[in-house]
């Protein structure tokens, strides 16, 4: 059996992202990988522990806690992942860090040693892109 990969899903909720999402379960998600969903939340977003995890991101296995974090859960993107865990028992987790969302998913890459990382397009085609 092959190593286990750490997957990550940058994920704004958006509906390329959920897109994204989609994408990589249905193509690139094996049984036993784990995904990490990462958020990247505005700078100016202020939650009273944001300073403990600066650096690194927030780590938290339930997604209920991402209120904590000024995020709002999207049930089709819960659902999406619930069934995912089940179906090819896949471990997930979600990460949220503060910044730039193009530096903090580089980082993400390099301090999570991801994979393979997932994002949408901004809905753009190949020639507005």
């Amino acid at each position: 059996m092959a190593k286990a990969r750490l997957v990550g899903i940058g994920m704004d909720y958006s509906a390329t992202s959920k897109s994204a999402l989609n994408w990589a379960i249905n193509n690139l998600i094996e049984t036993g990988d784990q995904i990490i969903i990462i958020h990247v939340v505005s700078p100016k977003a202020d939650p009273t522990n944001k300073q403990l995890f600066e650096d690194t991101g927030s780590q938290f296995r339930e997604i209920n806690v991402s209120k904590h974090y000024g995020l709002t859960p999207d049930p089709e993107v819960l659902d999406m992942l619930d069934t995912v865990s089940k179906t090819k028992k896949v471990k997930v987790v979600a990460k949220v860090y503060w910044g730039d969302p193009r530096e903090k998913l580089c980082d993400a890459v390099e301090q999570l040693r991801l994979d393979s990382l997932v994002v949408g397009s901004r809905g753009l085609g190949a020639i507005k892109r």
